[in-house]
């Protein structure tokens, strides 16, 4: 059996601020996603939390010349250099870098920004939840991390919705819009009961969903809307509501027989 290659990682130091320089061959040129300033600004909050990927810049012989160039980090670099310009950094600030030596240049760039990935909104709702029982209000949490407090809201809804459906999600079994209709009701039991009729029926949209969830009539033939020849209370009416996909049709509903209990009662109304 042939040994196995251990990888070595390449060595980690701080570097004077003034002695970096940006690359040319940092792949990212359009503008996108959170602002220098705001990056600043969250440097400026939390310290840079994700070291510069630089290179030591060398002379016409191949000799270093103590500065270093910066192909992958250059947002968290111009972040840096705006801190500097307005005083709130010193030039000489020593900053962690990680130093490469081989490969490539504009390689280490692409890979950087190809391999990010975005934090799963199931995951941004779990931290928004922590940071709000930690005493942040929606507010400061938007503020703090470049969101509008709408988005926050929106995250933060998702604790009424079941786990069991967070799961459904989280392995892509439904889209996020479609978890969201869910949060309509607080009623978890009757959420998995609804998932698991359109699911099965495939009239699964967000609309569909909440319209099922927020239904607030009991079918025609369930022996409590007929006892006593009266109409159950609306405490009743929403408990005993029976969800059921045979009350959807193809272009998304057909009369319902809950609204069938209710127009019958309505023409037994004698008029005044």
């Amino acid at each position: 059996m042939a040994k196995v290659q251990k990888i070595t990682l390449c060595p980690s130091r701080n570097v004077p601020f003034n002695k970096l320089v940006l690359s040319q061959s940092n792949v990212r040129r359009v503008k996108a996603g959170v602002s220098i300033e705001q990056l600043a600004e969250s440097i400026a909050q939390r310290t840079l939390l994700q070291s510069l990927n630089v290179r030591p810049v060398l002379d016409g012989e191949g000799h270093e010349t103590g500065m270093f160039e910066v192909p992958a980090g250059g947002r968290r670099y111009r972040a840096l250099e705006l801190l500097v310009k307005q005083k709130r950094m010193a030039k000489t600030q020593p900053v962690p870098c990680v130093v490469r030596e081989g490969g490539i240049a504009e390689d280490d760039s692409l890979a950087e920004n190809d391999e990010r990935v975005g934090l799963h909104p199931l995951d941004q709702f779990r931290a928004f939840q922590t940071l709000r029982d930690g005493g942040l209000s929606e507010e400061d949490i938007a503020a703090r991390h470049f969101v509008t407090p709408a988005i926050v809201k929106q995250r933060l809804r998702l604790a009424s919705v079941s786990p069991k459906l967070h799961g459904v999600y989280a392995e892509d079994g439904m889209t996020l819009e479609q978890l969201m209709a869910f949060s309509v009701t607080g009623d978890q039991p009757r959420q998995e009961q609804v998932w698991e009729n359109v699911s099965r029926s495939g009239y699964d949209e967000p609309y569909q969903i909440r319209r099922m969830l927020t239904e607030n009539t009991v079918r025609a033939s369930d022996r409590r809307a007929r006892s006593s020849g009266s109409m159950p209370t609306s405490g009743q009416v929403a408990s005993f509501c029976e969800i059921s996909s045979s009350t959807m049709t193809a272009a998304g509903s057909r009369m319902s027989p809950c609204l069938t209990v209710s127009l019958r009662r309505s023409s037994r109304r004698r008029p005044r």
